[in-house]
């Protein structure tokens, strides 16, 4: 088996760059052991302008039926011959896609110390596998790798032998990819694609193996068009593991669309102003808003109520003033996401102990809430039946008590700006409701009043002079026991603008 990557560089970004994102030296060729065979990293070539990296995988095939895992080409166990002669040693598998988490385990996951930028950005790259399996043929290669990204995708069919023509075409294609992507997007593409276009597996899909696609898949794979076909594929066709993988795929691609679908006609930039900035997406605007409230607050202890995917507990954990941040969600599925994505099992022992995802809902007390000093309820109120926000209530201002609380919703006034939404329609299909600017401000006063809290209101987004902002953030602040009385509750709006709304 054989695979071959390739970039390109300018003395300011050498191609040799490509060792550092490897972890492996242009210089030296190495050997790795795998449970299959062995595994040759080499570079064919290694200058400034071109780089081209090799994975050469030597595979037994004889140690690997003996080991009883030859089975997934070979058919029934006794079909002796077939499970000696068979294509596994040359044409690309779930034998190679194994091979490189081995080789390119820390590639895989975009780190790289040396270069932590370069990792990041886009860059352009060429694939190669000379012999690959499609099972579907070059018009499935296309379906499955052209909606990732890449500029040119060429799947060329190999004959069964280029002495004998008649003979027709074999199912083997060699691919070649080339466009400009990270070289982790890259990387895991190919571990879940490979496999997925062989339709066969070497190995006895366990239920990790979810875990595993969902990881590799880790933005692109909710949204691709041909999701279902590599979900089940990758899997092996076990449905039960595929029904699973889909349903956390939809929470996924349901909490994107949550703070995209609709915002996507806030970031339109006009096409007469080519030279304009992309406006901000909203949801970033908002995550800036809550961040910039807490900091304001002093707070270093926070909950994140309904924290869904994880996307605000990942931006609180780059500041190290959050010393302690816990992420709290209905859903065991959205908490698994939340995981994969903080990389929870990667994390290093300091940064590993100031977070914890936990199970809850919030129609409950909990004593796990109390002594925080802030808690962020982040698009999450429109998400309750109006009959259960009672209870909500209690459970954190009543029974929880921090400091500082948080609340983000959407301003119902707003959605005639977004022209994608038809009249009368709320933003999202699961939202239970969206207020208007007076109906938040009077469920927030009340809550206040009840419970000892200031609240102040400010705006997210461009704030529309004749409907307000898309987003209505308001702050609760605890007013100190010295002060409370019959009239001791404050209601302001913000005196000044956040800087998200300045921005706009």
């Amino acid at each position: 088996m054989f695979l071959t990557i390739s970039t390109t560089g300018t003395p300011e970004r050498p191609a040799t760059d490509l060792g550092f994102l490897l972890h492996k030296h242009p210089d030296k060729a190495q050997a790795f052991s795998t449970s299959h065979g062995t595994a040759h990293v080499l570079y064919p070539e290694a200058t400034a302008e071109r780089c081209t990296a090799a994975l050469l995988l030597e595979v037994d095939p004889v140690a690997l039926v003996r080991r009883g895992r030859g089975k997934g080409r070979g058919g029934a166990p006794d079909a002796a011959l077939a499970q000696y002669v068979n294509d596994r040693p040359y044409a690309a598998s779930s034998l190679l896609s194994v091979a490189m988490t081995t080789v390119f385990k820390s590639a895989l996951r975009g780190v790289c110390t040396a270069l932590p930028e370069r990792a990041e950005t886009p860059m352009p790259l060429r694939i190669e596998v000379p012999a690959l399996p499609a099972s579907g043929g070059p018009g499935l290669v296309h379906r499955l790798f052209a909606p990732l990204g890449w500029e040119r995708v060429k799947a060329e069919p190999v004959a069964l032998d280029e002495k004998f023509p008649e003979w027709g075409e074999s199912r083997y294609v060699r691919l070649v990819l080339e466009g400009r992507l990270r070289l982790a997007d890259a990387l895991r593409q190919l571990y879940v694609l490979l496999p997925v276009l062989d339709d066969a597996k070497h190995y006895w899909v366990a239920p990790d193996e979810v875990d595993k696609l969902l990881r590799a898949g880790d933005g692109w794979l909710a949204e691709h068009p041909e999701q279902k076909l590599i979900t089940s594929r990758y899997l092996s066709r076990r449905w039960g593991l595929t029904r699973q993988a889909m349903e956390a795929l939809e929470l996924v691609r349901l909490a994107e669309a949550d703070d995209t679908e609709v915002e996507s006609i806030d970031n339109a930039v006009d096409e007469t102003t080519d030279t304009e900035e992309k406006p901000v997406p909203l949801a970033v605007r908002r995550r800036a808003a809550i961040l910039d409230a807490l900091r304001t607050a002093g707070a270093s202890r926070v909950l994140d109520l309904g924290c869904g995917q994880g996307q605000l507990v990942q931006e609180l954990l780059k500041d190290a003033r959050f010393t302690e941040v816990v992420g709290m969600d209905v859903s065991m599925r959205a908490l698994n996401i939340a995981a994969r994505r903080l990389r929870l099992d990667q994390l290093g022992e300091r940064r590993a102990a100031r977070v914890k995802l936990i199970q809850g809902s919030l129609a409950y007390t909990d004593k796990r809430l109390k002594r925080y000093d802030a808690a962020v309820l982040s698009e999450v109120i429109e998400h309750v039946d109006p009959e259960r926000l009672p209870a909500l209530e209690y459970a954190v201002f009543g029974a929880a008590r921090p400091q500082t609380v948080l609340v983000t919703t959407p301003n119902v006034e707003y959605n005639v700006r977004w022209e994608s939404l038809p009249a009368g329609q709320v933003r999202h299909g699961d939202h239970r409701f969206e207020w208007t600017r007076e109906e938040f401000r009077g469920w927030a006063g009340k809550v206040a009043e009840r419970h000892g809290y200031g609240v102040e209101f400010r705006a997210v987004g461009p704030d529309d002079p004749e409907v307000g902002p898309p987003t209505q953030l308001a702050v609760f602040t605890m007013i100190p026991k010295s002060a409370t009385g019959p009239d001791s509750t404050v209601t302001q709006e913000s005196t000044t603008a956040p800087k998200e709304a300045k921005a706009a």
